[in-house]
């Protein structure tokens, strides 16, 4: 960490600004709180930070996203003698955010980085906090609560600071993370990236003009993040 701090310093000194990535949605399946859950009972405090259930049915409507990798959201354990929920890889268990003690872990979490000096933090994989029946599990109303009460306890004690949402979702999707200007102060514009580069090759405008023909537009005190990568 010593390290880290001598780094924050040197670019704040010359004029830049520091975002990291806050992985809310999942932990490693050798995190200690993951190891601890496994090996703890059943309706334990332990076994609660995770998502378990008995059957690898439930929750049925929701799609795998890597289909190359993953054949379910569900995997066994072996030492918890139950399956946990994964909305990525088996190897990256989700955290229950109906437990309101991973909540304020979560937040404890954030409020380590930012004591630290981070100017920013980028939110990974929001979409999929929360999970419910009869759903996708994918951006519903529980969710921005709890991006709310993240902004809320950013701002009550850390100035000039910046949430941006990783949503790798269609516009119209990630505009509610911006809420009413009381989520997440900028989001990635996903779609945008590629069309830049097929604009580039075909050497037409389309891609970029009809991708920003479907962008809403969002509160004043909020931006699009604009990004581009390696095709």
């Amino acid at each position: 960490m010593d390290d880290f701090r001598a780094f924050l310093d040197a670019a704040h000194e010359r004029g830049l600004q520091v975002m990291i990535e806050l992985v809310m949605n999942h932990t490693s399946d050798e995190h200690p709180w993951f190891q601890a859950a496994r090996n703890a009972p059943p309706g334990s405090p332990e076994r609660d930070y995770y998502v378990w259930s008995d059957s690898d049915q439930k929750y049925n409507d929701v799609r795998v996203i890597f289909t190359d990798t993953e054949k379910s959201n569900w995997t066994w354990d072996p030492v918890g003698k139950a399956y946990f929920w994964h909305r990525f890889f088996s190897h990256q268990p989700d955290l229950n955010f109906d437990n309101p003690v991973v909540v304020e872990e979560m937040l404890k979490v954030m409020r380590f980085w930012l004591d630290m000096g981070v100017d920013g933090l980028r939110l990974d994989a929001i979409p999929y906090l929360i999970e419910r029946d009869g759903t996708n599990c994918e951006n519903l109303a529980e969710t921005h609560v709890l991006i709310k009460k993240v902004r809320s306890e950013m701002e009550r004690s850390y100035a000039n600071r910046v949430i941006l949402a990783e949503a790798n979702q269609w516009p119209t999707d990630v505009l509610p993370y911006f809420g009413e200007g009381d989520e997440c102060h900028m989001a990635f514009h996903f779609p945008l990236m590629p069309r830049i580069f097929m604009a580039l090759r075909l050497e037409d405008r389309l891609p970029v003009t009809e991708i920003m023909s479907q962008t809403p537009a969002i509160p004043e005190n909020c931006q699009w993040g604009l990004f581009s990568a390696q095709p």
